[in-house]
């Protein structure tokens, strides 16, 4: 009794286990990146500008207060330094990553006094240093700015690094008072704030596409497009970084529909949908907040080896599957095996000896197309002493090389295919061609022949 409550101690935890990795959820993390440059001051519609961010920004923090799985920090750049002279280093983590200091962080905004430069692309630099290294994040930079780069440095090269390297997801920026677009586009995604109520509704809507949950499910279509395969990997790629973001299995639920998936919306992905052979989409993009539909045709259909009526019958005998017309590889098969392909021609090499070769084989929709090989017989090979010899398959009165026999072996079997054979032996003793051993012999189906080579 005491054993079977163990055992159901350990499958309840096992179970409780999985459903908790199951729901976790990675961190956000948001780094505003605040200008504090001397332009701050300039007036701008209401009031000047620096009260205006203030005043918007504490609306806006106000609001993540309940937000889990949060964290944010504040960097700032242009406050240290009065300008002139310039200086190009002038930016600071002002306060670092955490879950309760939006207080903080208001605070620090309140006391900002604009003052210097604008070293956008050493301050970005200098953020991958800000997020702590953990691998369930989400890295985001919420660059706030009324002007563009004044230190000679590349913004958009600094951002192509961070996001190639994983450190960030492709950053916001919120341009007050001027159109800053063409500076900024290759930067990440820019938003245009030319007025408060711009500015306002920009902050919003990167909040809510940085925070807000969306859902994508993958359609994989058969030959009469519908949403019927399923049961293979799906791996997205990040298209800019060329990093792994996810692996699922496809998965069909109770109704027979595919999956709901919870994506990032904030990436731009290249699906491998891996099947044999795989199916690549680029440019693959979520619309944040939206259910999004991805469509892949993916007819798919089977291929089943046999030997005779007895798969056991041969041994890890394998068959080499290609693209009918093509060299590559796509897929090493072993006979007894089972398994699906995209609809199309194939052709096999079966690995037997002497290897067969099948071309232009069929995979349909949903079918299962069956290449039975016959039942090969063994030969044994008998030698009375060491020596160099070959086998050929005897075919139109020709002879294909097919084996090389082993020099110190003095007895060797094989499993052949029926047919017709010739083995080549001279003794390593031999020195004249003329004592050479020539036997031909008939390979049937599950019969053992014995052949003596002296």
């Amino acid at each position: 009794m005491s054993v079977i409550l163990i055992i159901g101690f350990f499958q309840f935890s096992s179970a409780q286990y999985y459903k908790e990795k199951k729901q976790e959820k990675p961190i956000t993390r948001i780094l505003f990146l605040f200008d504090a440059s001397q332009s701050m001051y300039g007036r701008w519609q209401s009031d000047i500008k620096i009260n205006i961010a203030r005043k918007l920004m504490s609306n806006l923090l106000d609001s993540l207060n309940n937000v889990k799985n949060l964290e944010l920090a504040l960097r700032v750049y242009g406050h240290q330094y009065n300008y002139p002279p310039q200086v190009c280093t002038d930016t600071r983590l002002e306060v670092p990553f955490g879950r309760f200091n939006i207080k903080r962080i208001k605070h620090k905004l309140q006391t900002l006094v604009p003052k210097g430069t604008t070293p956008i692309a050493y301050s970005l630099q200098q953020t991958a240093k800000d997020f702590p290294k953990s691998g369930n994040s989400r890295n985001i930079i919420i660059l706030i700015t009324d002007g563009i780069e004044e230190c000679g440095g590349d913004p958009c090269a600094v951002s192509s690094e961070l996001q190639k390297q994983g450190i960030i997801l492709k950053p916001f920026i919120i341009g007050i008072g001027k159109n800053f677009r063409d500076a900024f586009d290759c930067v990440g995604t820019y938003f245009d704030a030319s007025s408060e109520d711009q500015f306002r509704k920009a902050l919003n809507v990167v909040i809510s596409q940085a925070l807000n949950s969306t859902t994508a499910q993958v359609n994989l279509l058969d030959e009469n497009s519908k949403p019927t395969e399923t049961n293979v990997n799906m791996t997205f790629y990040d298209s800019f970084s060329g990093l792994i973001k996810y692996n699922f299995i496809h998965t069909l639920n109770n109704f027979g529909l595919p999956d709901t998936l919870l994506i990032d919306p904030l990436i731009t992905y290249k699906l491998v949908i891996n099947t044999i052979p795989a199916i690549t989409l680029d440019s693959v993009k979520i619309i944040p907040g939206k259910h999004t539909i991805i469509s892949v045709p993916a007819p798919q259909g089977y291929l089943k080896l046999k030997v005779g009526s007895n798969n056991k019958a041969v041994k890890n005998l394998q068959c080499i599957v290609r693209k009918s017309n093509t060299n590559k590889t796509l897929n090493v098969q072993n006979f007894g095996q089972k398994i699906k392909y995209l609809t199309g021609y194939y052709d096999l090499e079966i690995l037997s000896l002497p290897r067969i070769y099948v071309d232009s084989v069929s995979i349909k929709q949903s079918s299962t197309t069956i290449i039975e090989m016959p039942m090969p017989g063994i030969v044994v090979l008998n030698k009375s002493v060491k020596g160099f010899g070959s086998l050929y398959v005897e075919k139109n009165n020709k002879i294909v090389w097919i084996h090389n026999l082993r020099k110190n072996s003095l007895q060797e079997s094989l499993i052949l295919q029926p047919g017709k054979y010739r083995v080549i032996f001279r003794s390593i003793y031999s020195n004249k061609s003329e004592y050479t051993i020539d036997k031909s012999f008939t390979i049937k189906s599950g019969v053992t022949t014995t052949v003596k080579l002296y």
